[in-house]
């Protein structure tokens, strides 16, 4: 009964991470992901590297560099995001011409922008059209391009399979401008479906699609899933379906990441403008604080091994998963140790970061660490990662230092299970 369901778990939760919209839209987030470390180097390099070389109008200056880049990253993420996602789901779901679904899911985004918006004017705000802000276009709406690169490219692809929309111009022309026409009654009629849905809530409830979306979609899903509780039930259940062979990405690529990007891009933003970082929950953050060394922090269990394993088989899988370790690869360890069905491994895989999580979020919330405000990449090494995280705060790698310490506490015993259940079935086979 138990391996029935086991198997069933595993088999739905593995539909789940194939899923096609989910996977376009892990995709299209690695895809971008470039750009937003970008914009952290820019963050760094503006606040922490400039102030030592110039001061006062100078410095004002020279900083206009990272916020140019902050420009051309952050505050167009949406618009980074709407065609990449519209590229790849096409793409995944076969679609001839995916560049075609990426043009029509950008002009979507762009006719449902509102035509008059509030711009600052001095010490005030004045209404002008023909502007398009940052904040329509940036990790504010950054949910909006996902929605509106979903479904304006499911739109178009289902009535792309209508023949009677398809304009063939027979085989003597370029292909280009074959596949261009064969899907142009598709686009108008993807693009116009769009527009007047806006003029319609414009009219009805006086609200623009865009503030329809984050009102009602993305500011529930983003209570949930970067409150302290909905993210440690979210990452935990993901690093769970990991000790089932299923990779982590399946919870935590679709349902929690594009919310901490977009937190740590809200900090980021907030720092390079000297203002107070809103949010302790980032993606640099779960980087930095619940998984060193990769998924269920398994550096701490690397140490455990290194230092108080005698079993051969362990410390020689250890030795061999050290250097992809501290760039936090750890599927040497995971399938290799393995921790992937072994009872005894699974719980502290979960735990751990729990609880690091937990430890950093107090001590940052008390004010005793700073806050992310740095977009790392996710294979920076520990303590590294603490300290280019917050900008240089040189108490975050202490606390993970410390961190560490806990994690390798917590998997000691447990590896010490491990080590017996070995034996015994060594002692079985012999």
């Amino acid at each position: 009964m138990n391996s029935k369901f086991m198997d069933k778990f595993v088999e739905m939760a593995s539909k789940i991470g194939n899923q096609v919209h989910l996977r376009s839209l892990r995709d299209a987030f690695a895809t971008i992901i470039p750009m937003f470390i970008l914009a952290g180097l820019a963050v760094l390099i503006n606040n922490v590297l400039f102030p030592f070389i110039f001061s006062g109008e100078t410095l004002a200056v020279a900083q206009d560099f990272g916020n140019s880049i902050n420009n051309g990253t952050l505050n167009i993420a949406g618009l980074l995001l709407c065609p990449t996602i519209a590229y790849f789901l096409s793409s995944n779901k076969g679609f001839a011409n995916p560049i075609s679904a990426a043009v029509v899911s950008l002009a979507t985004y762009i006719t449902i922008m509102p035509l008059a918006v509030e711009v600052p004017f001095n010490e005030d705000t004045i209404e002008t059209t023909g502007a398009l802000t940052y904040a329509n276009l940036g990790t504010e709406a950054m949910f909006v391009g996902i929605i509106i690169g979903l479904l304006a490219t499911e739109l178009l692809l289902s009535l792309n399979k209508s023949k009677a929309l398809q304009i063939n111009l027979g085989e003597q022309v370029p292909p280009a401008v074959s596949k261009s026409f064969s899907t142009m009654l598709p686009a108008i009629i993807t693009v116009s479906l769009f527009a007047a849905l806006s003029l319609l809530l414009q009219i009805t409830v006086n609200m623009d699609l865009i503030t329809l979306i984050v009102t009602l979609i993305q500011q529930p899903l983003r209570s949930v899933g970067t409150s302290l509780i909905g993210w440690l039930f979210l990452y935990s259940f993901g690093n769970l379906l990991f000790t089932f062979g299923i990779h982590q990405s399946v919870i935590n690529g679709p349902f929690t990441e594009p919310f901490l990007t977009q937190n740590i891009n809200e900090n980021m933003i907030a720092y390079s403008q000297g203002t107070e970082p809103p949010n302790i929950l980032t993606i640099s953050f779960q980087t930095s604080f619940a998984q060193m060394g990769g998924t269920g922090a398994t550096f701490c269990l690397l140490i455990a091994i290194l230092i108080f394993s005698r079993m051969k088989p362990y410390r020689e899988v250890a030795k061999l998963s050290l250097a992809p370790g501290l760039f936090e690869i750890n599927e040497p360890m995971i399938f290799g140790l393995p921790i992937v069905f072994n009872i005894p491994m699974i719980i502290p895989f979960v735990i751990v970061p729990i609880v690091q999580a937990l430890i950093a979020y107090v001590v940052t919330a008390i004010g005793l660490v700073s806050k992310t405000v740095v977009f790392i990449p996710w294979v920076t090494p520990p303590v590294i990662s603490g300290y280019l995280a917050t900008a240089g705060d040189w108490r975050s790698p202490i606390l993970q230092i410390l961190l560490i310490a806990i994690g390798v506490m917590i998997y000691l015993p447990f590896l010490k299970v491990s080590e017996r259940v070995l034996k015994r079935q060594a002692e079985m086979n012999s």
